[in-house]
């Protein structure tokens, strides 16, 4: 088995990024307009996501029952324009 101890972070593009979490590239796009998706980087004017951040932003939505407390649904960030333009 090779080691990948030593290997850097893997990144991922929107398109990519959507794939690893089942949604559309849109939807990923959506949630980073208003603020409620996983952490990204942009460089270069690309946007590319961490693998450990994608999986760390879909881990906010573990349950294990339909009871479980917590939020529903995702709502933009407190300040982000989106959130002010609702008020």
């Amino acid at each position: 088995m090779a080691d990948t101890t030593n290997l850097p972070p893997r990144y991922l593009r929107t398109p990519e990024a959507a794939r690893f979490l089942g949604l559309s590239g849109r939807t990923l796009e959506k949630h980073r307009y208003f603020g409620t998706g996983p952490a990204y980087r942009r460089i270069g004017g690309r946007v590319i996501y961490s693998v450990d951040d994608l999986q760390a932003w879909a881990d906010l939505g573990i349950k294990h029952s339909t009871s479980d407390p917590g939020q529903d649904d995702l709502l933009p960030r407190e300040g982000s324009a989106f959130a002010r333009s609702r008020k």
